[in-house]
């Protein structure tokens, strides 16, 4: 054996164990990274159903309908009468 291949072959081996280092890290960190995933998708789908949950309670709350009835309820607010309304000229 020449002294090229002596110093050829450790140094060979050694670049194929930091080559097989390197996919077992790159692969653990793919599957690290697809469970972070997974949990922010399953996140996101959740705040989305309560979003849509909020824009029904919303609308639910801001009904004319819901908000007169209240008013005349609540309130005592009414429709003016013609008797009430006064025009104002400047």
């Amino acid at each position: 054996m020449s002294i090229r291949l002596v110093l050829l072959l450790p140094m060979l081996l050694a670049l194929v164990l930091i080559s097989a280092i390197a996919v077992v890290w790159a692969r653990h960190e793919n599957r690290v990274l697809f469970v972070q995933l997974t949990k922010l998708q399953t996140q996101r789908d959740a705040l989305n159903v309560e979003f849509g949950r909020l824009e029904l309670e919303k609308a639910t709350w801001a009904d004319p309908s819901r908000i007169e009835t209240i008013a005349r309820g609540q309130m005592g607010m009414v429709n003016p009468t013609a008797a009430d309304t006064r025009l104002i000229r400047r």
